[in-house]
């Protein structure tokens, strides 16, 4: 799949005459090759499709295809549903779906592409919403539970209720240094952090309604969310839960489908249903003096629903002057940059 995609001009006849060819000379039929499922790995240099016969690995620069597990029995058994890579690695989390699975939609198959076959397997009791890998962790999320577990012997580390998260919203830091995970709490429009030195989890009421994107930093230390409302961006220090600052993509409401921090976490983006590209500048540089996660720690397994923990609301908020964000002024922020979305059309590699 590839999409076109320019940058929005005020020549709304030229866009609408683009359109009107596109409508007219590109027609989008489904088909047994259609995605049940797009995604990147962490430092998003591949990214994975799974649909009904199995999935396939492409490199993002240059674009190129990798590898491909599909099935080629005429039953067409083989469906997944959810792929998550283990950055560049033979290491894959898989979910089965589509009309016939390879797997149950309750069970996380660990998949090792050198071995051609699974070599763990992780089995709950409702169907997996989301998988989130580590070289240490493995984050499995259901509909109203998010569980941890050690990727060496699949212990179980942590186990969280959360409100009902049919998106299977999760987040986990990607740095070696320290282990920052944020989900939904119970409830509605806030997130939990945890930490892996067991500290109390910190709850941020980041929005009035549900939560519809939230994304970490790769070292962990900011999150940003957005809601179903789909009108702001907000985004905070993990550490002790400050605002730092709010972006706006529009007036109207919207269904945002993603959010994420550049590497540098100098830029943020998203997309919404409306058929844009949002891209923010968060700041211009890093400044000295930020606070820093402490090293990372063996977590020991336990249970917790935040009963205990850290309330931290985002409205009336004040900014954290230890921050490298905290030259930002807790006030609406619009776009640097917006693009729009062409239609999409097939393209074969």
């Amino acid at each position: 799949m590839a999409t076109a995609v320019s940058p929005v001009s005020d020549a709304d006849s030229s866009a609408a005459s683009c359109e009107q060819e596109e409508q007219e000379s590109v027609s989008y039929v489904p088909s047994e090759q259609t995605p049940l499922f797009i995604g990147f790995n962490q430092d998003r240099s591949r990214f994975a499709c799974g649909n009904a016969h199995g999935f396939k690995v492409y490199d993002c620069h240059p674009l190129s295809h990798v590898s491909c597990r599909e099935s080629t029995d005429d039953d067409g058994n083989g469906g997944i549903a959810y792929v998550e890579m283990l950055f560049r690695s033979h290491i894959f989390a898989l979910v089965g779906g589509g009309p016939t699975p390879r797997y149950p939609s309750n069970k996380v198959m660990i998949w090792d592409d050198h071995q051609n076959s699974c070599i763990g397997e992780l089995s709950f009791r409702s169907q997996v919403r989301a998988v989130k890998l580590r070289r240490d962790r493995i984050v499995v999320a259901l509909e109203s539970k998010v569980y941890v577990y050690n990727f060496a012997d699949l212990r179980l580390l942590l186990q969280i209720d959360t409100c009902a998260n049919p998106k299977g919203l999760c987040a986990i830091s990607l740095s070696s240094n320290s282990v920052v995970l944020a989900c939904p709490s119970l409830r509605k429009g806030q997130v939990r952090i945890d930490f892996h030195d067991n500290k109390k989890p910190i709850l941020i009421s980041a929005h009035e309604s549900a939560l519809a994107c939230l994304v970490l930093t790769m070292d962990g230390q900011y999150l940003a969310t957005a809601s179903s409302t789909g009108t702001l961006v907000r985004v905070f220090n993990t550490l002790d839960g400050t605002l730092l600052q709010e972006v706006r993509r529009g007036k109207g409401p919207a269904d945002i489908y993603s959010v994420s921090f550049s590497n540098d976490a100098h830029w943020l983006a998203l997309s919404s249903h409306r058929g844009t590209i949002h891209i923010f500048n968060l700041r211009e540089q890093m400044k000295k003096g930020e606070k820093q996660l402490p090293n990372t720690q063996s977590p020991s397994t336990g249970t917790s629903n935040g009963s205990c923990s850290k309330d931290i609301t985002s409205s009336g908020a004040k900014l954290n002057p230890g921050s490298s964000l905290s030259f930002m002024k807790v006030s609406t922020a619009v776009p640097l940059i917006q693009f729009k979305v062409g239609k999409w059309c097939s393209r074969s590699i």
